[in-house]
């Protein structure tokens, strides 16, 4: 990434937001990248055969998109008019390109939220090498007017649910450890804790640095997590 985009994002949410609402959002920037940079990593078994049992819910519709061509323009002018445009544009492109799925949640025929996976690989480097049946959730994000509803951990499961196999495989996720919304709402899936790191680059080099690592839990462990978790996301609303 150049020092052109950051500044071309600054720009664009400036126009759309104002210039003490972007001042804000710097402040707040800022705190979390000098104080707070400390990632929680989490880690679910995708061969527990208990994640294709979904529960039934009313939260929402989900749908699995894995091109640009499947997103409608409406639904990509709300997922980008938050940042600029074009950088955003370009950054779904690329992670289609990569092989990345799109996942949308609905409500009542609208886009409430969404979140990316991506199998085998990750779109930046990540804090370890992820074998082939691994994937990453990234970039979840729920629009302040549906938040509430339960909507994220609905998804995640979802999602796990889909990518369930009999071949195994394992999911990671991660949220900064300031993010306790985030944090709250991973607890009500069958995510498990693997870690808490903190990572920074030096002369084009990832540095990843571990604070606490727990070992992969073992496979009762993820069927009675699994069994909570979807009956949690599934029976609450809040």
């Amino acid at each position: 990434m150049s020092v052109v985009d950051p500044i071309a994002r600054v720009a664009g949410y400036c126009r759309r937001h104002g210039f003490a609402a972007t001042l804000s959002r710097a402040g707040i920037a800022a705190k979390r990248s000098l104080f707070a940079s400390r990632m929680i990593v989490f880690y679910c078994s995708l061969d527990d055969r208990r994640l294709s049992q979904r529960h039934p819910s009313q939260a929402g519709k989900v749908r699995r998109l894995t091109s640009l061509a499947e997103l409608a323009p409406e639904y990509f002018q709300q997922i980008t008019e938050f940042w600029n445009r074009k950088l955003a544009s370009k950054n779904i492109s690329e992670r289609f390109s990569k092989g990345a799925s799109l996942w949308l949640v609905e409500c009542e025929g609208r886009l409430a939220g969404y979140g990316w996976t991506l199998q085998g690989s990750t779109i930046e480097p990540y804090y370890f090498p992820l074998a082939n049946g691994d994937v990453h959730f990234f970039d979840f994000h729920v629009f302040p007017q549906y938040r509430g509803r339960g909507l994220n951990p609905f998804l995640v499961c979802h999602i796990l649910s889909e990518l369930a196999s009999p071949h195994g495989g394992r999911a990671f996720i991660e949220a900064a450890e300031w993010n306790t919304a985030q944090l709250a709402s991973l607890q009500r899936t069958p995510f498990h804790r693997f870690g808490l790191v903190r990572s920074f680059k030096m002369f084009g080099h990832a540095c990843v640095w571990w604070i606490e690592k727990q070992p992969f839990p073992t496979a009762k462990d993820c069927v009675d997590s699994t069994k909570q978790s979807l009956r949690m996301a599934g029976s609450s609303d809040s």
